[in-house]
């Protein structure tokens, strides 16, 4: 191959030529059912036995590709890799799925939508996706920023998937602080409030987490039931304070449809 012919091929490509036979390297060996023989390599792939020997002898040292009696089939590297291959498609058409229901579920309501996931100690939600209303007044926050759990409507919808006990344990390891003038300190009023989540299949808060602010939340769940996050309509309480019916249902139907999308059963 001329230089100039190697450097047309690269830019259709639109890699490094090395780079592109390692995929077509790796594509003829997923296809086969057999290991596949450096012979037959050079042969379907028009390369030169000398270039692919040292294109197999790197993915070797990788565990990318296994080599035996002159044959190579992939290596268990391969299958990790495909794994986390699919792992990030998943997260990737799973992340479109929600935003798709977010965007639906502003567009219903008027008003602001979050999605909260709690963090490792399961003490506060942080919010990692919003959707921000058009309303000139409307609820604003910010991508990363967190609340504590027994405030928000995101927080008690998370907590009433938990076990009763896990929700005494957390009440009894917190010390809640006031908010907001409505903010709701007590034990057994926060544990009661955490019940009624769990019984209705959402949560909503009026003034806990900031004066003038309502949310109401319902969690997403994925395929295997694993819990997504909390799906939140965030919206200022003069105008949220005669439709806390109608925002329920609404985050109720959505979180629904999203997890539907999900997998979810």
């Amino acid at each position: 191959m001329g230089e100039s012919e190697r450097r047309s091929d690269e830019r259709r490509g639109g890699s490094p030529q090395s780079v592109t036979r390692v995929i077509r390297l790796l594509e003829a060996l997923c296809a086969s059912n057999e290991p596949v023989s450096l012979a037959d390599l050079s042969r379907r792939l028009a390369t030169p036995k000398s270039s692919l020997a040292a294109l197999l002898r790197g993915l070797a040292d990788e565990d990318l590709v296994l080599g035996a009696e002159g044959a190579w089939r992939l290596g268990p590297g391969a299958f990790g890799l495909g794994s986390a291959l699919m792992e990030a498609r998943r997260r990737l058409q799973s992340s479109d799925l929600v935003r798709e229901g977010m965007r639906r579920l502003s567009a219903r309501s008027g008003e602001t939508v979050l999605l909260a996931v709690g963090d490792d100690e399961g003490d506060m939600v942080t919010y990692v996706d919003l959707v921000e209303s058009r309303n000139v007044v409307r609820y604003s926050v910010s991508v990363g920023d967190r609340r504590p759990f027994y405030a928000t409507a995101s927080g008690r919808a998370l907590l009433a998937t938990c076990s009763p006990a896990a929700v005494e344990a957390y009440l009894k390891r917190i010390v809640p602080a006031r908010l907001s003038p409505r903010t709701v300190l007590g034990r057994e009023a926060l544990s009661a409030a955490v019940e009624q989540a769990r019984a209705d299949g959402y949560a909503q808060t009026v003034d806990q987490a900031a004066e003038g602010v309502t949310g109401t939340a319902a969690v997403v769940r994925d395929a295997a039931g694993g819990l997504v996050g909390a799906l939140v309509i965030a919206a200022p309480t003069a105008r949220a304070s005669g439709r806390l019916n109608e925002l329920a249902r609404m985050v109720q139907e959505e979180a629904a449809a999203i997890s539907r999308s999900l997998g979810f059963r």
